[in-house]
Order: C-alpha cells, then structure tokens, then sequence
C-alpha cells in the first residue's frame, strides 16, 4: 500500500497525474508509522525526508513543491521548489514536472488542473480554510481557461468531526453545505460537501477520493490520535507523450 487512489487527466498537449497516500509504506516509527510526510509533527527529520523521497518516487520526481500550511487563503505559486516552503493554504505551479503537495490529517486535501491553461495546484481546507475560501481563492489564481478537473481526497467525516455550534454556525455562514451532526446528534461540519460546494461554485464537479481519516486506521487522523503523522495529495503536470 502506500497509495489509496490516483489518475490521469488529460487536455491541450499536457497531462496532469495525481494519487493521495496513505499511511503504509514509509520509514517513520510510531506515531508516526509510516509514511509520514509532516515534519512538524515530531518525527525523525530524516525519516520525513525519505518519506518524502518514496511519496515523490510514485511520481517519478525527485523533488516536491511544498508549502507551509497556516489554515488560511494565501496562495503561492511556484516555479521551483522552495526553501522554506512559502506560508499558503493554496499552492499553484506552471512549470511543467514541479510535483505540488498538500499534507493532512482530517483536514480535506484538494487536487486541481486548468489543463487547458497550462497549471496545477494543491489546496489544503480545514474549517478555518472552508470559512475563508481558500479553494475559491486557489481557483481565482489559476484563472482557468478551460474545462477544471478537481479531486477531493480522504477527509475526517462529518459523523465523527464535532465542533462547537459557534463554529458550525462561521462556517454555515459562508456555505450552507457544511452544517451537518454527527453520529451522536451534536455539532458537525461537513467540510468534503462543503468543498465540493465552493468548487461548483466555480462551475467545477470534483470527483471524490477516499473516506473518513478518523474511522480508517490506514489513514492519519489528528482527532482520533493527536500525535500522528500527515498524509499526501500530490499533483504534477507533464508533457504529453
């Protein structure tokens, strides 16, 4: 194992190949076991740096344009990777064989491709990040030109994900979709339905990848385990054969 689901889209000459990690396949010790790619988290910097190798060798990359997540609406744009990683939700590449990743842990990792355009990106979307549009903010930087492919991955459920109603309610506010319970009858949000809103929004249909973080133990989940490691969502662009 090691990866949980991944594809191909194509358009306009170029191709842009995706996939979402599980937890197998790694070096990482527990908590962390073991393919962690978060290296605030605790771990041996030396085992993130591998994961990090094996999770862009199922690209066939050497290298990973990250970023710094902050639960915000700031998006980059990369022509290269860079050290640090810039602080951003959204992260968005031209550069044609420059793999971009989000990292999570319940939150909802999110893929999309302006093929057509000639661009990427990766977005990361907690509640914060639903609340503030940091995927609508990521599709106004692409400023797509053409048919957007998007993908959700794995994220925690809104059976299992409780907030306070005064959360439920800011993140209501800004997209109905999100106002769901959980399993038990209280506060929840729904943050896949959520984005899968703000994307349409956007006249975009994503497609979905992957379950609940905190109900599969193949995947991280900081709710049900707190010290835990984050998993991947990574997209690049190529050339057409």
């Amino acid at each position: 194992m090691g990866v949980i689901g991944r594809g191909i889209a194509s358009d306009a000459g170029l191709t842009a190949e995706w996939l979402f990690t599980d937890r197998h396949g790694g070096v990482s010790e527990q908590p962390f076991a073991s393919l962690n790619v978060g290296a605030s988290v605790g771990d041996d910097p030396q085992a993130v740096a591998r994961n990090r190798e094996i999770a862009a060798s199922y690209l066939a990359a050497d290298s990973l344009g990250m970023m710094h997540q902050v639960h915000g609406r700031a998006v980059a744009i990369l022509d290269e990777p860079a050290h640090p990683p810039p602080q951003a939700d959204g992260v968005m590449t031209r550069a044609v064989g420059l793999p971009l990743v989000v990292q999570v842990a319940d939150c909802v990792p999110v893929l999309v491709a302006d093929l057509a355009g000639g661009s990427v990106a990766a977005v990361h979307a907690g509640w914060r990040g639903v609340a503030a549009d940091v995927v609508g903010a990521t599709v106004e930087a692409l400023a797509p030109v053409g048919p957007v492919h998007a993908w959700v991955g794995p994220a925690i459920c809104p059976g299992c994900y409780e907030v306070s109603d005064e959360v439920r309610a800011e993140v209501a506010d800004v997209v109905p979709e999100a106002f769901a319970t959980t399993s038990r009858g209280t506060p929840a949000i729904d943050l896949r339905r959520a984005v899968r809103a703000q994307l349409s929004a956007h006249g975009i249909d994503a497609v979905l990848v992957g379950s609940c973080t905190f109900e599969s133990p193949d995947l991280f989940s900081f709710r049900r385990d707190a010290v835990t490691g984050r998993q991947a969502g990574l997209i690049v662009m190529r050339q057409r054969p």
